[in-house]
């Protein structure tokens, strides 16, 4: 029988801010990396607005520098998703415009600085509306999408999977959907891992967007089949690792989660904040979560954070250089975008350790005054930031 999330002593996690700008100051956007830089489309300001933003902003995670890009007629948006094509477009998917779910695609073309709305191709069965749903790259011009779909006023009761071809010659993308259902699910997440146990392959993971605790799989692909690359992040895997191998596995998830982040880092899903469903009171999170899949059956670690301020729900999280950012969402209340709105996250788990391995450390008449005590500490963080730069 499933137990409650597997815990760690200690959070031996934390978030470093390395930018703040208005510009990145929002919340149910998209973040995507392409050629280096995070863009971030449309979004909400604040809570309960009722337009999304029409803004495309340029982060680039090297110089800490954030810029509105000029191009014209960019999508307003929220709750969509984005992806890029071909090294150069950054295709917008569905969302919110404010008086309707779209299930259409928008591209920002970034060699030449310009958007441009592709149009359905021959045989496009697009769906009725797209909203909080998720875009996932099978290769460089398919997705898969996922999660719940239907016009201004209908939902459906399940979601439904659709293969999303993109053609930038053309400029045109063609939907189709899949056979198969899957729960109804709005503001999950999604991952493709590659398959636990004897038979190798990948497999596409939807997390959270309903009550349920359980990952669901939506697709399922054989050895080969996958020619996708994930992002190459050596010194994060190995900062998961450690970080895990102090934590107490559970094989039940989350429950009831959702608008929450979730980057793919190597064998794991890391999924940090969101709105939890299971409460009415105190709703939004800053618990991280981590779906190791190195052993069959995949296991969760928990991992909670004592600090209020990193409460997140409609950000997202960026995989680059071998390091995870956490950019813009809304904080405690729901409805304030953070004017901290980018964070690197650090492993502080060498830090934990020391601390509770050597709690003799303070017990000699040196170390008897407060005073003392923060200069040690101070050692230990500049030790551990050394380390995690």
């Amino acid at each position: 029988m499933a137990g409650p999330v597997g815990e760690a002593r200690g959070s031996g996690w934390t978030w470093r801010p390395v930018a703040r700008d208005p510009l990145l100051a929002r919340a149910f956007h998209s973040c995507t990396e392409l050629r280096g830089q995070f863009y971030l489309v449309g979004g909400l300001l604040a809570g309960g607005a009722r337009e999304p933003s029409g803004e495309t902003v340029v982060f680039d995670p090297a110089g800490g520098q954030a810029v509105r890009v000029a191009a014209r007629g960019g999508p307003r948006r929220s709750h969509h998703d984005a992806a890029p094509v071909g090294g150069r477009w950054l295709c917008v998917v569905g969302g919110w415009d404010g008086s309707r779910r779209l299930a259409t695609v928008t591209a920002l073309d970034t060699d030449r600085g310009v958007w441009e709305a592709w149009t359905a191709g021959s045989g496009s069965c697009p769906p009725a509306g797209l909203s909080s749903h998720t875009c996932t790259r099978i290769s460089d011009r398919e997705l898969w999408v996922a999660g719940r779909e239907g016009g201004t006023r209908t939902q459906r009761r399940y979601g439904s999977i659709y293969t999303l071809r993109l053609d930038p010659g053309a400029r045109t993308y063609c939907y189709k959907e899949e056979g198969c259902h899957t729960v109804s699910r709005s503001g999950h997440c999604a991952a493709l891992l590659q398959s636990p146990g004897p038979h190798p392959g990948h497999q596409l993971l939807l997390f959270g967007g309903c009550n349920s605790a359980e990952p669901e799989v939506a697709g399922h692909w054989s050895h080969g089949k996958i020619k996708e690359e994930p992002p190459v992040a050596p010194h994060l895997m190995e900062k998961l690792s450690r970080l895990v191998s102090s934590g107490q596995g559970s094989r039940q998830g989350p429950r009831g989660l959702r608008h929450h982040s979730c980057s793919v880092v190597g064998p794991f899903a890391v999924l940090f904040g969101g709105e939890t469903l299971t409460r009415a009171r105190d709703t939004i999170c800053n618990d991280l979560y981590i779906y190791d899949t190195r052993k069959s059956p995949p296991l969760w670690f928990h991992f909670p954070c004592a600090d209020h301020g990193l409460k997140r729900v409609g950000h997202r999280t960026c995989l680059w250089n071998d390091q995870l950012y956490l950019v813009g969402g809304f904080g405690e209340d729901g409805r304030t975008a953070s004017p901290q709105s980018i964070y690197t996250g650090i492993l502080a788990h060498l830090l934990l350790v020391v601390l509770q391995g050597r709690q003799h450390l303070f017990d000699g008449p040196l170390h008897q005054h407060p005073s003392n005590h923060a200069v040690a500490l101070a050692g230990f963080i500049h030790l551990l930031q050394s380390i995690n730069h």
